[in-house]
């Protein structure tokens, strides 16, 4: 700690004295900057020891080393494309400028240069300066090269060090936002509209999970972030909006691990006139295109390749019943009560409250004894109707709901449903919901029965975690690393 302290005072007393020269060591812009893959694209014609003569550009970016070789350095600069080294010469700046900047430059700064692409006698792309500027000095050293930050928790307290350290940080968020963008591409070029829907409301509903509450001042009353975007955007099929679909942050005030962060970015998409097979078809083609899109921005990474592969077709198909009954030796799984598929779920392990529902006690079953089978993306098909009160029941299977799950080796990924919109039986259904519980997790939502009064279109739905999809397409093992700025416990 005492070096690093003595290094950031050696940095300041540079800053002082620039200004004390009338310098600006933060200037306000660096126009016509070009990307530092620009550079080595030109020097793919060159051979070692040619200049691009008559070519002028001017890069910036952090610059990570600095070596010096009598009257010639070689810097590392590094921006969002990649490297570039920086062939700086005595004969180019001049004696006095070209110590001064030696002194001047530390590892971890923002530096402008001008110059002309060359390739090094050694045959590595590079830029010959001519000009030097000081863009932001930095008063605190990097992370050393080639530790940087060890401790885990750190880089997700203070991602921007772990971006600036490392760029495989980098290129995996640069990775997610352009996958994130095909999603919307994908959706956009399927007719669907883009909306935006409340993120606080009176009543958390459209999923089985506990809100986070908040309060207004001004309308003194309790408010609860969303935990679900489902009956907002079913509304908006109510009001004539055919195709709707929103990318945007939900809420649970539940568990903290691997695969599940109270905050996080969900998709959903709702389609009328149409059910769950078309949804279903929609899907498979999203997912074959967002793995043909992870192949293309990450050639040669082995993880990708092997992790984006799993979401190509054609994709297995499991019937919920037929697969939990043959795995578990369980017969007659509809007819049980709530009580005995409890005794069934403890004998099995789980732990979830002896109050929990009917669907919530299948639910564990099945994560028991079938999603340990998946070894690839997987189409779980037509659900006991005590799982989900929003989807339409099965039209040729008794007990059951048009609805299908995704499932990754690894984790649950989309949900989807032939859309529930019968009015009296959605009422019907929330009460026996809230009677199974005795609270308002799962809450009734008064206005959504009211809405669906008015008619809502024969319609089908999906819903996805987003950061959940992308550490499957990339080989993501937490989806801490998945998010930039993960929710994480106190020091």
């Amino acid at each position: 700690m005492a070096e690093e302290n003595r290094l950031e005072q050696e940095r300041r007393a540079k800053v002082a004295r620039w200004r004390a020269e009338g310098k600006e060591p933060y200037p306000w812009s660096f126009p016509d900057r070009v990307p530092t893959e620009r550079v080595r694209a030109e020097c793919g014609s060159l051979q070692p020891g040619e200049e691009s003569r008559g070519v002028t550009v001017r890069v910036a970016g952090r610059l990570v080393a600095i070596r010096q070789h009598g009257k010639t350095a070689f810097a590392d600069l590094e921006d969002l494309s990649g490297a570039l080294q920086l062939i700086v010469r005595v004969d180019e700046l001049g004696q006095a400028a070209y110590q001064q900047w030696l002194a001047d430059l530390d590892p971890g700064d923002i530096l402008g240069a001008e110059g002309s692409p060359t390739v090094s006698r050694r045959g590595e792309p590079s830029l010959l300066v001519r000009s030097l500027t000081l863009l932001a000095k930095a008063i605190h050293p990097p992370p050393e090269k080639f530790h940087g930050l060890q401790d885990v928790e750190e880089r997700l307290r203070r991602r921007y060090i772990d971006l600036l350290s490392s760029p495989e940080a980098r290129a995996r968020f640069r990775t997610r936002t352009l996958l994130v963008r095909e999603i919307r591409r994908y959706f956009d070029e399927a007719g669907f509209l883009e909306v935006e829907t409340p993120v606080l409301s009176q009543v958390a509903s459209g999923a089985a999970a506990a809100p986070f509450v908040t309060r207004s001042n001004y309308l003194d009353a309790e408010l609860r972030l969303r935990i679900s975007i489902e009956l907002p955007l079913k509304r908006l099929l109510v009001g004539g909006l055919e195709r709707v679909y929103e990318l945007s942050k939900a809420f649970r005030n539940e568990d903290l691990d691997s695969t599940h962060s109270p905050e996080f970015t969900e998709f959903e998409a709702y389609w009328a006139y149409a059910d769950y097979n078309d949804m279903r078809r929609l899907m498979e083609g999203l997912f074959e295109r967002l793995a043909r899109k992870a192949l293309e921005l990450c050639p040669g990474d082995s993880t990708v390749e092997a992790a984006a592969k799993l979401f190509l077709p054609p994709f297995p198909t499991v019937d919920f019943v037929e697969a939990l009954e043959t795995r578990s030796g369980i017969s007659g799984l509809l007819s049980k009560s709530r009580e005995e598929l409890r005794d069934l779920a403890r004998t099995a392990g789980s732990t979830v409250p002896d109050n929990s529902s009917t669907g919530t006690f299948l639910d564990k079953l099945f994560e028991h004894y079938v999603e340990p089978t998946f070894d690839r993306v997987t189409f779980v098909v037509d659900y006991p109707a005590a799982t989900t009160p929003l989807a339409k029941r099965h039209r040729s299977k008794p007990g059951r709901v048009e609805r299908f799950e995704v499932f990754h080796p690894n984790f649950e990924l989309a949900n989807a449903y032939t859309e529930l919109n019968d009015p009296d039986e959605q009422e019907a259904r929330f009460r026996a919901q809230l009677g199974e519980r005795g609270d308002d997790r799962y809450a009734f939502d008064e206005d959504y029965v009211r809405a669906l009064g008015y008619g809502l279109p024969p319609n089908t739905g999906v819903g996805f975690g987003v950061d959940r999809l992308l550490m499957g397409l990339l080989g993501i093992t937490s989806i801490k690393e998945s998010i930039l700025f993960p929710l994480i416990r106190s020091r």
